[in-house]
């Protein structure tokens, strides 16, 4: 049982401390793409915006845990969440200038 619980609390804690992929605005291999794949780039980069939005709200899974469990994590959540917003959308932002520059 005590095997059981500490599990269950290490699970916990991992959990709350989750927060959104801080994407890189700029890849290496970006100016190699064609416009097919520049779009699925972006595509991919507004994935990621949308789901820094989603780990906002407060009724999520690790925002609860980590209300229960650690109320600093919020915080710290809540300023990664911003972060990694503001970087999916320099990145899609790039992508778009790419395709003006390619002419797609």
């Amino acid at each position: 049982m005590k095997k059981k619980l500490s599990f269950l609390s290490i699970f916990l804690i991992c959990i709350s401390c989750a927060t959104p992929k801080v994407i890189n605005i700029i890849e290496p291999k970006d100016n190699k793409l064609d416009c097919e794949e520049l779009s699925n780039e972006i595509a991919v980069a507004n994935k990621y915006a949308d789901e820094a939005q989603k780990a906002k709200k407060m009724n999520s899974p690790h925002n609860l845990g980590a209300l229960l469990l650690f109320v600093p994590a919020i915080g710290i959540t809540i300023k990664n969440v911003e972060e990694a917003a503001q970087a999916a959308k320099d990145r899609a932002l790039h992508l778009n200038k790419l395709k003006e520059k390619k002419n797609c």
